[in-house]
């Protein structure tokens, strides 16, 4: 069976989709971003022939696999056309063995053109990980809740500036409130495999721009090695003050459900002390949202604030605004690189503990 190595298997090409062999449970734990289920076995069907190959034997193992395919080879035909119309797909299992082989030759057998994946999913995963420890220039756009960083992240995005967007890519916004309106969070190797990708294919030649984090976006963590380069590259940081990011949160979360953001705040309760709480959630069933975002401000500034100073960050800029607005920001925050040399500082290398 001719393998490709995972570069050219991952480049293309592009017309052929990439189909995932593995058993469900498997894929949804984590697969190659963009790849398809085909599953060749079901999640029951894979633990019976595991229990078979531990207790009994391979031998064993692989006639219960052999039951199990022999019936359903017409069913994964027509679910592969479906598929993949063009009759060409990219091939993997977990670690480029014996269900992959069986479905590239049912599918060569049924007129299909099959690229295999050498050694598997399990060499995307080793390739994924590998990513987060090269080292990567960047700028990191900081500001206090409610700076209105995301916004400003897009509108650099959309004036030719690079982004790495993680919070778009854990479909969450960082704080409590961060999973409010969003889709659920993708699983913790999904999320890596994700991040690996787009890594993998920023321009060599520019710094991107990524928000400042902290080790967790939700319930996901960012790779350590990655969230190290972050926490020691230039740190550009909006400096809003509290009134003007109080009414952008107050006019974002008027539209929430109020049932959400009192969750939010009994997840910070602990933190916010017992008065203010009962004053958050007391705003919160008055529709008071200018009150509840102040409360709940008093927290995250007295936190963004104690990060700060703790920073390893080779330089820390601020850029003070009067306004929330993404594309005034954009434009001093983009003037401000210019004028301290934060790309040139960016690029130049920096020893990591390791």
């Amino acid at each position: 069976m001719p393998r490709l190595p995972l570069s050219e298997f991952l480049q293309g090409p592009a017309h052929a989709p990439i189909l995932d062999v593995r058993a469900p449970i498997e894929y949804a734990q984590g697969h190659i971003p963009g790849a398809l289920s085909l599953p060749l076995f079901s999640d029951e069907e894979r633990a019976r022939i595991g229990t078979a190959y531990k207790q009994v034997s391979q031998d064993r193992a692989i006639h219960i696999g052999l039951d199990f395919f022999g019936p359903k080879m017409s069913k994964l035909v027509k679910h592969a056309q479906k598929l993949a119309p063009g009759k060409e797909v990219r091939l993997h299992c977990w670690r480029g063995g014996m269900r992959s082989g069986a479905v590239l030759w049912l599918l060569e057998l049924a007129g299909f053109k099959v690229h295999l994946l050498d050694k598997g999913y399990k060499e995307y995963r080793r390739w994924a990980l590998a990513q987060f420890a090269e080292p990567r220039p960047m700028l990191i756009l900081g500001g206090l809740t409610g700076s209105g960083k995301t916004d400003v992240l897009h509108e650099l995005a959309r004036q030719q500036e690079t982004i790495v967007d993680l919070e778009g890519l854990a479909n969450h916004k960082g704080s409590s409130f961060g999973a409010i309106g969003l889709p659920p969070q993708p699983t913790p190797e999904q999320f890596e495999n994700n991040l690996a990708l787009v890594l993998s294919e920023l321009p060599t030649d520019v710094v991107p721009w990524l928000e400042d984090e902290s080790l967790t976006i939700g319930r996901l963590t960012i790779p350590k090695p990655f969230f190290e380069q972050m926490r020691h590259a230039p740190l550009v940081v909006l400096d809003i003050a509290k009134e003007v990011r109080t009414r952008k949160l107050a006019a974002e979360y008027g539209k929430e459900d109020p049932q959400q953001l009192a969750e939010a705040i009994q997840r910070i309760s602990k933190r916010l002390g017992g008065l203010a709480t009962k004053e958050a959630l007391a705003a919160i069933e008055a529709g008071d949202m200018e009150k509840m975002v102040d409360i709940a401000l008093s927290y995250y500034d007295k936190t963004y604030g104690f990060g700060l100073e703790n920073k390893a960050s080779r330089r820390i800029v601020r850029v003070p605004s009067a306004t929330c607005d993404p594309v005034v920001n954009a434009g001093l925050v983009r003037e401000a690189v210019r004028r301290e040399g934060l790309v040139e500082l960016a690029k130049q290398p920096v020893a990591l503990a390791s």
